[in-house]
């Protein structure tokens, strides 16, 4: 890493997928911003839709490292690549992709602080 931190990006399918019950969204992504070595901390309601395309365009103008905790990576993977590539990165060494569905709080945190370490940052 070049010493600047990961920006968390979570993606909440509208907040209605199933995959996301078990987990409090907001509480979650207080946690993440408040105790994980992160610059920032944000939810977006669909990347996958023509906004979340926008989104990305306008968002990947900072060439940052990102974590996306969303759906499953080859999902994530197929939907963002386009993004990253247009914007000049490489979503496979710029995008860490984390499935968080399924999950509480606590295993998406522990998760997420799993890939942090892995990147060499002390949680």
């Amino acid at each position: 890493m070049n010493g600047e931190l990961p920006g968390f990006i979570m993606c909440v399918c509208t907040g209605k997928c199933p995959g996301f019950q078990a987990m409090d969204i907001w509480d979650f992504i207080n946690q993440v911003r408040v105790e994980l070595p992160v610059e920032y901390a944000v939810i977006h309601p669909q990347l996958c839709e023509e906004d979340g395309d926008r989104f990305w365009a306008d968002f990947l103008k900072t060439h940052r490292k990102l974590i996306i905790g969303a759906c499953a990576p080859n999902m994530q993977r197929k939907m963002f690549k386009d993004a990253f590539r247009e914007a000049g990165m490489d979503i496979e060494k710029d995008a860490v992709m984390l499935d968080i569905r399924d999950m509480t709080n606590e295993q998406a945190f522990e998760k997420l602080e799993k890939a942090l370490e892995a990147m060499g940052l002390e949680v």
